[in-house]
């Protein structure tokens, strides 16, 4: 008996090849929802909040402009008292600009950083993908064919015979 096999329980695999299939059921949507939260990430940092930005930019410039003429009108009347809150209304506005200059840079550095180190994550999780929708998926049709040759394996009348021994009716012996 040292070249059969002791098959003890196809339950087992049963087990396996089912809580396989949940798993599969499961990692792939989170997989997917990586992806998907990556590209809604990268077009919040691209499209989003690049254009709120420059929008804000554009608006921050024109109000500097407005406030710079308003100066620039107060110098020529000579009323100091509102040249000085003109004056503050212009340096305000300035800070503004840089402000929103500041931001723009910072969103620049954050889309090459957002490439540059998930980028190898993604390829990571894609090849993850790509595993468990193909090499799991045929591992779960082989387990499946392995249960049904067990199965109607078991279901041999095993031979009845002066010198063949009557198998336990848990244990199936396969040959090896």
């Amino acid at each position: 008996m040292a070249d059969k096999a002791q098959i003890t329980s196809v339950e087992a695999i049963e087990a396996f090849r089912a809580k396989l299939v949940v798993f599969l059921g499961q990692a792939r949507p989170a997989l997917e929802e990586v992806g998907n939260e990556m590209a809604r990430t990268r077009q919040w940092l691209q499209h989003e909040q690049r254009a709120f930005w420059e929008r804000e930019l554009r608006l921050r410039a024109r109000k500097l402009e407005e406030a710079q003429q308003e100066l620039f009108n107060a110098k020529l009347s000579k009323f100091q008292e509102s040249t000085a809150l003109h004056l503050m209304t212009v340096q305000r506005a300035q800070r503004a600009i840089q402000e929103a200059e500041a931001k723009l840079n910072v969103l620049k550095r954050w889309e090459r950083e957002l490439e540059n180190r998930s980028s190898p994550l993604l390829k990571q999780t894609e090849q993850l993908h790509g595993f468990l929708a193909m090499d799991m998926v045929r591992a779960i049709a082989y387990l499946e064919q392995a249960l049904t040759a067990l199965d109607a394996y078991r279901n041999i009348a095993a031979p009845r015979g002066p010198g063949a021994a009557a198998a336990a009716p848990d244990k199936t012996e396969v040959p090896t």
